[in-house]
């Protein structure tokens, strides 16, 4: 840019215009009215620019956020069905090894909804083992 040639161009502005180019190019630092319009000039290109960057990079910032959640979602999902079906397959085996009565076990389903709020869901086998043995309280 600096080895080019200035061309003069016809402009078109209103009075009231012009009168605030003239209060306002000298406070920024512009040498003439000629310099000032071209920087506004420039800086309008510049955010019409980023404007339109603006307008495509979002799109693609969404959908990648959106293939991440979906990932994770998917990951997630799987392990919970695997974590099911291990609890599936603890529970059978305890009901079927254990004679537990319909009491006991509402009594059961109580104590452990206490038990995950309280623990905030960190479920531990130790914990249990402690609990069962009196050693220790939910």
């Amino acid at each position: 840019m600096e080895h080019e040639t200035k061309i003069r161009v016809p402009l078109w502005i209103y009075p009231s215009t012009d009168g605030e180019i003239e209060n306002t190019y000298e406070s920024d630092n512009c040498r003439s009215k000629s310099e000032f319009i071209e920087k506004a000039i420039k800086f309008y290109l510049g955010y019409l620019k980023q404007e339109k960057n603006v307008n495509y990079l979002s799109p693609m910032i969404t959908s990648t956020m959106e293939a991440v959640v979906n990932g994770c979602e998917q990951r997630m999902n799987r392990n919970m069905f695997k974590m099911a079906v291990e609890l599936g397959k603890i529970a059978h085996t305890l009901a079927a090894a254990n004679d537990v009565d319909e009491d006991t076990l509402r009594e059961l389903h109580a104590m452990c909804v206490d038990e995950v709020r309280h623990i905030n869901g960190a479920i531990s086998f130790e914990s249990a083992v402690r609990f069962q043995n009196g050693e220790d309280t939910i």
